[in-house]
């Protein structure tokens, strides 16, 4: 049976995905990490589960996020998030993201949609971690 949750993807594989598709995976792998994170450290109720994990995949908190995680990349993992940064999807950033903030969050959306299709989860979960410190209370 086919594992949806355990892809090895080669380089070549992925270089033939778009680079939005990585980042509409890549968003919902970041939003995983939140929310696990968020229901493992919190007896919080339902609502306010959801008020932080939004308040954390907002474009503005990947981005600030992302400015810490910087540093901490490999040169391959650099140029994903430098492929996703620079996708032309910043037209379509929401009233309440800059659009360098919206292209900085579409940036490590991908490189966490590449990081899970490769099967280095282990990898995501580290950088989502190391750069969790603001995590309001988490």
């Amino acid at each position: 049976m086919e594992n949806c949750f355990d892809r090895h993807l080669s380089d070549r594989e992925l270089g033939e995905m778009s680079v939005l598709a990585l980042a509409h995976l890549g968003d919902a792998v970041f939003e995983l990490l939140a929310r696990s994170r968020l229901c493992a450290h919190s007896n919080a109720r339902v609502n306010e589960l959801h008020r932080r994990t939004v308040s954390l995949v907002s474009a503005g908190a990947q981005a600030k996020r992302m400015e810490k995680m910087l540093p901490l990349l490999t040169e391959r993992e650099l140029a994903w998030y430098k492929r996703g940064r620079n996708a032309h999807a910043h037209h379509d950033a929401p009233k309440n993201a800059s659009p360098g903030d919206y292209a900085m969050a579409t940036g490590l959306e991908c490189l966490f949609g590449v990081l899970f299709l490769t099967g280095e989860t282990a990898r995501a979960n580290e950088l989502f971690v190391l750069t969790s410190e603001d995590d309001h209370g988490v």
